[in-house]
Formats: structure tokens, C-alpha cells, sequence
């Protein structure tokens, strides 16, 4: 979490940097004058920013003679003070907070999964504009927020940072490249799928479902490292019954925050089946898609040792417990919203609520006006 911190502090200043004229073409130049920003804003005894400026102004100079005359030497490669052992090293090639999406400490201390700290990103490039090819060169210059170097990561390897660090700690498998390969089609197929559908175009149900299955490529990668740092074989069984059961939670999970997904244009697996399948047919195909889902977590549940699947099922009541269900059965039950056929139409009349209720607010005369026309 603190990689990601220092990330989005990075990204702040150099829009804020923007939005008062300073920028440059070259990336490393903005990475460099955010850098020195920071620097600047470092508390030093009583020096304040002006004392701080008129210091380097008067000695650059100086400095800078320093770097001609060899006594210190930056590159590329990083940086190191001659007759020094002290050294700044950089991963060559590499720089941590603008192309790491996500480092092994902060996975490690995290109670969450990896795709809290990679999906925001691309979910970010789902709401800009639907005419605008990602990755584009117009792409690029849509949002400052995300910036030419957030776009740079998505279309270079968002996990190479990580499968460095992976590798050298001897965690580095070939399942676990094979779920990461698994991360970046669910993107591209999450990107493909929500761009089709506010342009009103047809979808593959083919790659609905398959984008549905992928979409827990990082519990998979989370249980594949638990097995490495355990020095354990990988139990099969145990890895398709996971599987299954962390399917049936995107879905769970997608019916819930099926609204939401539609206003924000995300990946949702019913918004799919309403696009292909249409408003009146979708949610019998959606119970027939879960049904299947179940009878497969029934089958492989029984297949466990009995001690395994006792305790499995006695955590999932606590953790439904948690959830807030007092009432019904023990392990919850299924519920899918009513559809929404005409989500633009959806999108527009909820903004216009909004507006009414914010004009509400406002002004109380609206808000008189408004009750008495409409009611509310």
C-alpha cells in the first residue's frame, strides 16, 4: 500500500505541476521535476521554501561542477557517490512507483487481494470516452489524471516488477505466469466487453463467460503462493474447488453491485447476459448459469476430506453471519436484480435525479417547486 501511496502522490503533483504550466514531453522529466518537488517540501530545521530555492541558485553552479569534473556521477543505471559505498540503486530498466503496479511487500501485508491494487486502473480507462482508442495516442492525452505513463504500464507488462520479484525470492512458477497471462486477458476482455456495450454493439456470450471465469485470477495466484511459501505440492482438488467457490462469489458479487457496474460501465456478468440474451431472458439464463456453478461446488465439496469440507462449510456461515443475515438459510441465498434493458437511459435518468435532488438542496424555493410538481 505504500508503493501505491508514493504512486498516486507522484501522479498529484505532476498534474499539479500541469495545472500551473510546468510539463515536458520526455516522462523522466516529469517523474524528475516531481521528484525534486518533493524534495523542496522535506522539512530542514527552520529553512523555509524561499530559503530553500535561493540555496540551490546560489550553488548550482558549484554543484553542477562537481558532475563535470567526475567527482559525482548519475546515469541511467542509477546513482552512486565515487569513494562511497553508499549507493541509490534502481532495477535497470525499471522504475518501481511508474511501472509497478502492484510489490511484493505491500501484497504481503495486504488482507485483501492483488486485483484491489491492478483493477482500479482499468476500470478508470472503462468511463472515459467510448470513441477514444485505449492506448491510442488521443488515448493518452483524455485524462491527465491517468497520464501517458499509467497508459505506458497497460501497454508495455503491467507484471514484470512483480515476476522480478517473484522470481529472485524462488516463488516464480509456471501456474503463477499462467494466471498473470490469465489477469491481462481478463482485462483486454473487460475492456472489450464494456467498450462494446456503450456502443451498442453485439458481444460474444462466449467471452462474457470466460472474462467471468478469469476475472479470479488473483485468488488463484494469492492460494499458488500460499503453497510456494508453505514449500507444499500444489493440491489439485483443492485449487478446482476454490475455483469454482471464488466464481460463484464474483458472481454473487456482481449481482450486488450490478447498478453500480452499469453507471460506471464495469465488467458485470449479468449486464452481459442482459446484451445477449435480452431483459426477459437473461435472468432464467443467469439461474441456469448458477445452477450449473453450484452442482460443480456440490460435487467437488463432497469429493474433500470430510474433517476439510466440515470446516470449509462452518466458515462460510460465519462469514455470511458477518455479512449482516440473521434470518434464512445458513449459507445465504441468490438474488438477481431487476434488469436494466436501456442502460443509457438508465445513466441519464439517474444524473437528472441527482441534479434535482442537488437543486433540491440547494435552494429551498426549488426544493418547493419540485415537491409540489413532482412529488418529492
Amino acid at each position: 500500500m505504500e508503493g501505491l501511496e508514493k504512486l498516486e502522490q507522484v501522479q498529484r503533483t505532476i498534474h499539479l505541476l500541469h495545472s500551473v504550466g510546468i510539463s515536458d514531453a520526455n516522462p523522466d522529466s516529469e517523474r524528475f521535476l516531481a521528484d525534486f518537488t518533493f524534495l523542496l517540501m522535506q522539512q530542514c530545521g527552520d529553512l523555509d521554501i524561499t530559503s530553500k530555492c535561493q540555496l540551490i541558485s546560489k550553488h548550482m553552479s558549484k554543484i553542477s561542477s562537481l558532475f563535470a569534473d567526475g567527482a559525482l556521477q548519475c546515469g541511467g543505471k542509477g546513482c552512486s557517490m565515487v569513494g562511497n559505498a553508499a549507493q541509490l540503486y534502481r532495477e535497470p530498466d525499471l522504475d518501481p512507483l511508474n511501472d509497478a503496479m502492484v510489490g511484493m511487500d505491500a501484497m504481503m501485508r495486504s488482507n485483501s487481494t492483488l486485483e484491489d491494487f491492478l483493477d482500479g486502473l482499468n476500470e478508470k480507462l472503462l468511463q472515459l470516452p467510448g470513441s477514444v482508442p485505449v492506448f491510442s495516442k488521443d488515448f493518452e492525452d483524455v485524462d491527465s489524471n491517468l497520464g501517458a505513463k499509467s497508459v505506458r504500464v497497460f501497454r508495455m507488462d503491467p507484471f514484470r516488477p512483480l515476476l522480478i520479484v517473484l522470481e529472485r525470492r524462488g516463488l516464480l512458477t509456471e501456474r503463477i505466469e499462467e494466471e498473470l497471462r490469465c489477469g491481462e486477458e481478463y482485462w483486454a476482455l473487460e475492456r472489450e466487453l464494456c467498450s462494446a456495450l456503450v456502443s451498442n454493439k453485439e458481444i460474444s456470450i462466449e467471452d462474457a463467460t470466460r472474462a467471468i471465469h478469469l476475472k479470479s485470477f488473483d485468488y488463484r495466484i494469492m492460494n499458488l503462493l500460499l503453497y510456494q511459501l508453505r514449500g507444499e505440492k500444489v493440491n489439485e482438488l483443492h485449487m478446482e474447488f476454490l475455483s469454482v467457490s471464488e466464481f460463484l462469489v464474483e458472481v454473487s458479487d456482481d449481482l450486488f453491485d450490478y447498478e453500480d457496474d452499469v453507471v460506471d460501465n464495469n465488467f458485470n456478468i449479468l449486464r452481459m447476459f442482459v446484451k445477449y440474451y435480452g431483459a426477459s431472458a437473461a435472468p432464467i439464463m443467469m439461474a441456469k448459469f448458477i445452477t450449473e456453478a453450484e452442482e460443480k461446488y456440490d460435487r467437488l465439496l463432497k469429493a474433500l476430506d470430510p474433517e476439510l469440507s466440515m470446516k470449509y462449510r462452518k466458515r462460510c456461515e460465519e462469514a455470511t453471519s458477518e455479512g449482516g443475515k440473521t434470518c434464512g438459510p445458513s449459507l445465504g441465498t441468490w438474488h438477481i436484480p431487476p434488469v436494466i434493458e436501456d442502460e443509457a437511459r438508465y445513466r441519464a435518468a439517474l444524473s437528472a435525479c441527482t441534479s434535482v435532488v442537488l437543486a433540491s438542496q440547494a435552494s429551498p424555493v426549488i426544493a418547493t417547486l419540485l415537491q409540489a410538481i413532482y412529488g418529492i
